[in-house]
């Protein structure tokens, strides 16, 4: 080996890891009924006030497809209702009334939920929506940490920072930050993960608001992974 060959590999050895690495380029939609548990509208409220509603959907299912179409069917206050996201518009249905709001969400991508509200990462992610940096690796459980922004075309100052289980490759950590002065926000844990033919899928997600009191526990009951949702069934 040359000396230029040696030196090249020290320096390809000592390359940042890239976000790309811990992509789960398998994952296509998942489904499943968030049990909620020990939830606090109280200290929900302190994360902010839409957060805190979405926790009074009852007897919801969601389903979820890449790229970054959401569907939640549920129960508000004993109503019926549908909520749809699909590209960049937003709709909120109440069928027993008819009631039908529609809402473009171009310029505010913070309201798009996607895989990585879930603990998941995906490919469609970091394709012109989400870019990351590295910043370093846990010392304590050797997770990789990254801070995730929106692409600069999307003009959203707000940021997450990530710890992502480097071998099963879902976020095990998520911090999020407000777009305005970059405050906390919210912590998010999640755990008991498990595995869908190779695609590693966290079952259980823990919210804590930023005076770090846990604010509600989420189940997610009856998962079911890449079990080929049609594009139809977001229909806005």
């Amino acid at each position: 080996m040359t000396i230029i060959a040696a030196v090249a590999g020290i320096a390809i050895g000592q390359a940042d890891p890239k976000i790309s690495d811990y992509v789960q380029a398998g994952f296509k939609d998942a489904m499943f009924k968030p049990a909620y548990h020990s939830s606090s509208q109280k200290e929900l409220k302190k994360i902010n006030k839409d957060f805190a509603q979405s926790y009074k959907i009852k007897s919801s299912v969601i389903h979820y497809k890449e790229p970054l179409m959401l569907r939640v069917r549920g129960k508000i206050e004993g109503t019926d209702a549908e909520y749809i996201i699909k590209g960049t518009k937003r709709v909120w249905r109440v069928p027993h009334s008819g009631l039908k709001l529609s809402e473009n969400i171009a310029t505010s991508p913070g309201k798009r939920q996607t895989a990585l509200d879930f603990g998941m990462l995906s490919t469609p992610l970091f394709d012109e929506f989400f870019t990351a940096k590295y910043i370093r690796k846990d010392r304590k459980t050797g997770h990789i940490v990254f801070d995730v922004t929106y692409v600069p075309a999307l003009k959203d100052g707000s940021r997450h920072r990530i710890w992502v289980d480097p071998v099963k490759k879902f976020t095990s950590k998520r911090e999020w930050y407000s777009q305005m002065g970059g405050h906390l926000m919210a912590t998010f844990v999640y755990e008991n993960e498990e595995n869908f033919d190779g695609i590693w899928m966290p079952t259980r997600m823990s919210v804590f608001n930023a005076d770090s009191k846990l604010a509600g526990v989420t189940d997610y009951e009856e998962l079911k992974v890449n079990s080929g949702i049609e594009d139809s069934f977001f229909k806005t």
